[in-house]
């Protein structure tokens, strides 16, 4: 399912009420993905897929993106340890968005800098504040 071609939906009611998952990638391709901790509800990261991280996704159970730096499909935790189970993936109402509830292995953590949550600081007045 590595090269998965999804459907496209045959009408805006199958696309919002059908049960077919038909997801609406981007001009260059790509979907917006949320991931949150599955026990927890704590958003720990936002990332791109296209379809072949979308299907991987799907396949194995545990997280793949999209780096868009890197220009290449991306496995997380492949070197981190912080493989992400997919507990559950919900996609949006209009299929352009996906939300990844997981639990996080190695250290628990989701971010390049090594913190839990990529989400680690909080804007004060203008300013950022670590949490």
């Amino acid at each position: 399912m590595t090269d998965a071609a999804f459907p496209v939906a045959a009408s805006k009611h199958e696309l919002e009420h059908g049960h077919a998952l038909a997801p609406r990638f981007d001009a260059n391709g790509l979907i917006a993905a949320v991931t949150t901790h599955a026990d927890t509800g704590e958003v720990l990261m936002f990332a791109w897929m296209n379809a072949e991280a979308l299907a991987k996704t799907i396949e194995t159970g545990e997280a793949h993106y999209f780096s868009r730096s890197r220009n290449e499909l991306w496995h997380k935790g492949a070197t981190s340890g912080q493989i992400q189970q997919v507990v559950e993936l919900r996609i949006d109402c209009d299929q352009d968005a996906v939300w990844l509830k997981v639990h996080p292995q190695g250290d628990g953590g989701a971010c390049h800098t090594g913190q839990r949550s990529c989400f680690y600081r909080k804007v004060e007045g203008g300013r950022l504040v670590a949490r």
